[in-house]
């Protein structure tokens, strides 16, 4: 199944059209790829953000202390401990 597309106008200050340009191309992108990248990302990091203040509201701390007190469990794997 093929994506659709849609054009869409974009007007940008000079500078920043020249500073997208540059890095497109040191990445070997075009400016379409980098401007379509770009708004992907900032529309997750909003959809995020809404995510985690819509289930703010859920959250028990009081649970959550418990949880992060409770004895036992195992210790970290060699593999997973810090350095």
């Amino acid at each position: 199944m093929k994506k659709q597309t849609v054009t869409y106008p974009l007007r940008l200050p000079a500078s920043l059209k020249a500073a997208v340009a540059e890095i497109s191309k040191e990445d070997d992108t075009s400016i379409n790829q980098f401007v379509a990248t770009a708004v992907a990302e900032k529309v997750s990091a909003m959809k995020t953000v809404e995510f985690f203040a819509s289930h703010r509201v859920k959250a028990d701390i009081k649970a959550a202390r418990h949880l992060l007190r409770r004895k036992g469990g195992q210790p970290p794997a060699p593999e997973d401990r810090l350095p």
